[in-house]
């Protein structure tokens, strides 16, 4: 890794190496990646050989506190060992990108509206853990409960990276708490997962490629509820792509942020064309039904989550809908990068 650094050094200094200034800020960018990369694991390998010396000392002067601790600061580390190997597999340009989710209500009436508002919540608070910066830009109420679909902002480090890894449909398996009779229901709902396009990346939008509408913000009541037609719909007429805001009090600002989600989903597009491999599951046109998921969450007659292409399980659910899904991210991750049927470009072996 040492030489592969030194390399790129010796070419970043050549008298025509900023000639060509996208190439010369990709070689940059390589290199200022192995630099990180190599500096944490230098740092790994010394905190490594700290905690080797200070056990050993503990050890013979029989001092379990001391043991204690460093166990805690060994566990602590490993888990800082992981969250780096994960960064190092988000190697394409989008995977440091910002992040547009979007879900959707599939088979299952109002118990899958339910359970779009479910997977929301656990989105939020993994967010929040990750200490992420989250936006709702627009939601569509629920018939008689739930959301029939939401789309938000994921603001932080490498959210598009982590972020793609749920793309896919969702099940759930749970006794109703709409159903008088107590019966078990299926429920579906379909994740997407868009890089946000920033200010940098250019994307051609021809005016008179738009329609732009504009309604009145729907809600469940209240003295906040729209009284002019500030939610914006635009439809992208080459492509049919549909997007809205309406979570914004002015329609000015609903048309820029619907304008941004629209960039991205014609970035995306954009990319699936040029590489089939990126984001091939928001591709697949799949039912949002029965074997085409891609993790269950069981709740009756048991309790687990299982991700059904790592085949990883977790039979605390309750944990999994707080927000705790980096395992599965992680699991999934690791798999992508050996199997190119997964459709991400990932990080090399460097």
């Amino acid at each position: 890794m040492e030489l592969k650094i030194k390399d790129l050094e010796i070419l970043s200094l050549k008298n025509d190496f900023w000639n060509n200034q996208e190439y010369a800020r990709e070689i940059l960018q390589k290199k200022n990646k192995l630099a990180d990369k190599l500096n944490n694991w230098k740092k790994f390998g010394n905190q490594i050989s700290d905690i080797e010396h200070l056990w050993t000392i503990a050890f013979e002067e029989r001092d379990e506190q001391v043991m204690n601790d460093l166990c805690s600061e060994l566990s602590q580390l490993s888990s800082a060992v992981r969250q780096d190997e994960l960064k190092m597999m988000l190697a394409s340009e989008q995977d440091s990108m910002n992040a547009i989710m979007s879900i959707h209500a599939g088979a299952g009436g109002t118990e899958a509206q339910d359970w779009v508002e479910m997977l929301l919540r656990m989105y939020l608070r993994w967010a929040e853990k990750r200490e992420f910066v989250t936006k709702i830009i627009d939601s569509l109420p629920g018939d008689e409960a739930g959301i029939k679909s939401v789309t938000f902002t994921l603001e932080g480090e490498y959210a598009y990276g982590y972020a793609k890894a749920e793309i896919g449909i969702h099940r759930l398996v749970r006794i109703s708490p709409f159903d008088s009779n107590g019966r078990r229901h299926t429920s579906f709902a379909s994740v997407f997962v868009y890089p946000e396009v920033d200010d940098d990346i250019k994307i051609e939008i021809d005016e008179k490629d738009l329609r732009i509408d504009t309604f009145r913000a729907g809600g469940k009541g209240g003295q906040h509820v729209n009284k002019t037609d500030s939610a914006v719909r635009i439809t992208h007429l080459p492509t049919g792509i549909v997007v809205q805001c309406q979570n914004e009090r002015s329609q000015h600002k609903n048309k820029s942020m619907a304008m941004k989600y629209l960039k991205s989903r014609l970035y995306e597009r954009e990319l699936q064309q040029k590489n089939d491999k990126i984001n091939e599951e928001n591709k697949l046109k799949k039912d949002i039904a029965w074997g085409s998921q891609i993790r269950s969450y069981v709740l009756h007659p048991y309790k687990m989550v299982k991700d059904h292409r790592t085949n990883l399980e977790n039979g605390n659910a309750g944990r999994v809908l707080d927000g705790d899904i980096d395992e599965f991210i992680q699991a999934y991750l690791m798999r992508a990068k050996t199997d190119p049927k997964e459709g991400f470009v990932l990080a090399d072996s460097d």
